[in-house]
């Protein structure tokens, strides 16, 4: 079974690309506390069409999310050189702190996230 669920602070911004006509992705890193020490390991998130438009709307670096997901490799050619990555592909993305653009003062709120994406193989 492919389960990941991680809880961090994002590590960069979201970055949005279409892909194609009527596909879009979010990317974003990460950044997750190993227990009982000062380190972080840094894991690059990707979320799609829906999921991807609302995160690339309301997250930041710094705002503390929940993401489930699951792991995926995949590996490329780039200038004759082979590369690899591996990344998780959220299904649910948790906002656990206030959003992008709540007044300073304000209650600020939890957004709750969640949508079932149709991620490319």
């Amino acid at each position: 079974m492919n389960v990941v669920t991680l809880i961090g602070n994002l590590a960069s911004d979201v970055e949005l690309k279409p892909i194609g006509e009527d596909k879009q992705v979010a990317t974003f890193l990460l950044a997750v506390d190993r227990p009982g020490q000062e380190e972080a390991d840094f894991i690059r998130i990707a979320t799609w069409n829906k999921q991807a438009e609302v995160c690339a709307r309301y997250l930041a670096k710094g705002r503390r999310v929940a993401v489930d997901g699951r792991i995926r490799t995949r590996s490329w050619e780039d200038d004759g050189k082979r590369r690899s990555a591996v990344e998780i592909v959220a299904n649910h993305v948790q906002f656990l702190s206030p959003p992008v653009g709540d007044e300073p003062g304000g209650a600020g709120h939890q957004e709750d996230v969640a949508f079932e994406t149709a991620v490319p193989a």
